[in-house]
């Protein structure tokens, strides 16, 4: 079975040679980005790093999107809706709400936080399993901090 990075350097080409330069462009832009991303931390490719890259991007975009429907600018909300739905098709399905909520009562649990100050012990916690790399840590700081008096 072929890695998340393999597929997306596979797409490359594919775009490429269908000359589609908007989607090689993005995805060329990806690439860049997980390659830099593997150099400054001193880490091998892998599906974990790739996932952490498209996510980051991903929520840029988002955010970004958010800014120019403010400003009016549909053209841009667009584009920037186009790229993340590229992108999102790379990321792994995530886990299912039962099995998120049973792993933050598990956290919860094992940190015996109390508070909402036991937040970050909860998180770090959290960041520890191995199904880390299967969570939206945005969405679950939402849900840590409603289950947290």
């Amino acid at each position: 079975m072929a890695t998340i990075y393999e597929n997306l350097r596979a797409d490359i080409i594919t775009a490429m040679k269908a000359r589609d330069s908007a989607t090689a462009l993005i995805l060329r832009t990806t690439d860049a980005a997980v390659q830099r991303s593997s150099l400054d931390q001193g880490k091998p490719i892998d599906d974990a790093l790739v996932t952490t890259v498209l996510r980051k991007a991903i929520k840029n975009l988002n955010d970004a999107k958010v800014e120019f429907a403010k400003g009016g600018r549909t053209d841009l909300v667009a584009a920037n809706e186009a790229e993340a739905k590229l992108l999102e098709k790379y990321l792994p399905a995530g886990l299912d709400a039962a099995k998120i909520d049973a792993l933050i009562a598990e956290a919860i649990a094992a940190t015996g936080a109390t508070s909402k100050k036991d937040m970050g012990k909860v998180i770090g916690a959290l960041k520890q399993k191995p199904e880390a790399p299967l969570i939206d840590f945005g969405a679950v700081s939402k849900l840590v901090q409603a289950k947290l008096p």
